[in-house]
């Protein structure tokens, strides 16, 4: 039973702004992590959110930490809340509201931001707020460490994912025969990205480890990544080279995913019979839509050279050209624009009724084609086609052996994102818990598993309803993606996580995978392949968390600890 019972409101409030913080974590840090898989088209946007969706609960309520530190980010000490427990508890409940009140504008406006840096930002409000400045911890550990993050995140990654894309693209995608040294590459990227993924579960997630695996020596560390290394190096040549070779070099359209499981087998299946239905494309294109530099030259001969009105000797435009047609030549385009209209028979309330409603509120992100809205022209978005015609187009089914790797790469490190950053809504939310069941202060608050279970819910339901608005800000509007893009920018981001998490690092994986995108980006040779416009907003979206959530945590929390009351107006 909770011994704090007056303050039940309290933590109801905190409850109602943890969910939603949650929520935006959804919405915005793992849409943005997702939205290089999706705009590379390695993963449909159902494919992204079902992922997603497994692998970030999984990771929050399988691994995520029992014990948070009450105040996460070190930049207040619990010992000065110890004569008012309450005080503290208030202070948490400000920060949540603050936190989740600028993340959900954020992700309206398409801003990429750290959570981590909003709830900072928000117990830096608070605390200033109830102990004045010089209660909060203003060294290296403290507040210091977001101005840092803004430029060593994007730059560390930036680095690593070229150096990545840059031996992949020298090594593989610009060589004689890219698809036979694809193959040759997979087991060995295979092999390293898994090794960086289990360092990134191993070590980031530490805080959630068993008592056994944190007394582990260096000996034992290394021996489990590469041993998983190692192992699926070797399984990935095992299972997954036939299946690529059957499906790339012999285009065989009878295999199916689950094929892959048959390995060596595949090599013995005999020779591909005739499709019946005719030549097909077993692979998709994943430069659909992304035109290079000489089909832009050659559209704009068409243009010039399109038909002339005799009557006023100019050429004519696309709309009086299609006019000219007869009225039978109707474009495929506008017969299927046409979407089928829901009809509901009865009130809303009716069973039914309200099960499409639901079902249309939860599920219609996921009809969004993020890669179409991408296209949208915005003041943030100038002329994309020039800007992804200076990005060079590789061979196809070549960019198709990247895929798999960057839905690899993708689903670890949310899995490692769901066991750590669902504290950053859940983390305040166990301390009020404690206070108020208790009404006592720890420096390191229990986390309960029915906490990670409503965190992880909600951000989970964050993603599939909003987390199309972060994705479409995002991907081919930085730069072109493509699988093998998109995999160097995943694994450089995940490198400089575990990289950053060893020497204690302040990094964000928002900035991580951002300014991995911004390296990858570079790698064309042009610095106009990269929309320096939407770079320049996303980064002002960072610098301006911090003092965001902390003037709203703070001014809440002043004006509710200043408040006049009944007896004690003056």
């Amino acid at each position: 039973m909770p011994i704090l019972h007056q303050f039940d409101y309290i933590f109801a409030i905190a409850m109602m702004f943890a969910f939603l913080d949650a929520w935006n974590i959804g919405a915005n840090d793992v849409a943005n992590s997702f939205a290089t898989s999706v705009s590379s088209r390695s993963l449909t946007m159902r494919q992204a959110m079902i992922i997603a969706s497994v692998m970030e609960f999984g990771g929050a309520v399988g691994v995520g930490a029992r014990v948070a530190d009450t105040i996460r980010t070190k930049i207040l000490s619990t010992k000065a809340f110890e004569q008012e427990p309450t005080i503290l508890m208030l202070g948490m409940t400000c920060a949540l509201v603050g936190s989740s009140a600028f993340m959900t504008v954020a992700t309206r406006y398409g801003l990429p931001v750290s959570t981590t840096h909003s709830i900072m930002g928000g117990v830096l409000g608070a605390g200033i707020a109830s102990l004045g400045p010089e209660g909060v911890n203003w060294g290296w550990r403290g507040v210091p460490q977001v101005f840092a993050a803004w430029a060593i995140a994007p730059g560390i990654a930036g680095i690593f994912a070229s150096i990545i894309f840059l031996i992949t693209k020298y090594g593989v995608l610009k060589s004689k025969n890219p698809v036979r040294n694809a193959f040759i590459s997979v087991p060995f990227y295979f092999a390293f990205t898994t090794g960086i993924l289990t360092m990134l579960i191993v070590w980031k997630g530490a805080a959630s480890a068993s008592a056994a695996v944190k007394t582990w020596g260096a000996g034992q560390y290394i021996g489990v990544i590469f041993g998983v290394g190692i192992g699926c190096g070797t399984l990935s040549a095992i299972f997954i080279l036939p299946y690529l070779h059957r499906k790339l070099n012999l285009s065989d359209w009878q295999l199916v995913w689950y094929d892959a499981f048959k390995g060596p087998a595949l090599l013995y299946r005999g020779e591909v019979p005739p499709n019946p239905n005719g030549e097909q494309a077993l692979v998709k294109d994943y430069y659909k839509g992304h035109k290079t530099r000489e089909q832009l030259d050659r559209d704009g001969r068409e243009i010039v050279a399109a038909p002339i009105d005799v009557e006023t000797n100019t050429p004519l435009s696309k709309e009086a050209e299609a006019g000219a047609r007869s009225s039978g030549d109707v474009s495929e385009s506008t017969t299927n624009s046409v979407a089928p209209v829901e009809v509901r028979i009865g009130p809303w309330y009716q069973p039914g009724n309200l099960f499409q409603i639901l079902k249309k509120a939860f599920m219609h992100g996921v009809d969004v084609d993020v890669i179409a809205e991408q296209k949208k022209k915005s003041i943030l978005v100038g002329n994309l086609e020039e800007m992804h015609a200076k990005a060079a187009h590789y061979d196809n089914k070549a960019e198709h052996t990247y895929s798999m790797l960057q839905i690899l790469t993708a689903a670890t490190a949310a899995f490692a994102h769901g066991a750590n950053d669902v504290s950053n809504a859940v983390g305040p939310l166990a301390a009020v818990y404690f206070i108020w069941s208790t009404g006592k202060i720890a420096s390191k608050s229990p986390v309960p598993v029915w906490i990670l279970c409503y965190g992880g819910a909600a951000i989970v339901i964050g993603l599939w309803t909003y987390g199309y608005n972060i994705m479409r800000n995002l991907g081919n509007r930085l730069t072109l993606h493509s699988p093998s893009r998109g995999f160097s920018m995943e694994l450089g981001a995940a490198c400089t996580v575990v990289m950053a998490t060893r020497l204690a690092l302040p990094v964000s994986t928002t900035q991580c995978i951002v300014g991995a995108t911004v390296g990858v980006g570079l790698c064309n040779g042009e610095l106009k392949s990269i929309n320096w416009r939407m770079v320049l907003w996303i980064y002002g979206g960072w610098i301006i968390t911090l003092p965001c959530t902390g003037i709203i945590s703070g001014c809440l929390m002043g004006i509710i600890l200043n408040a006049p009351q009944w007896g004690n107006a003056l």
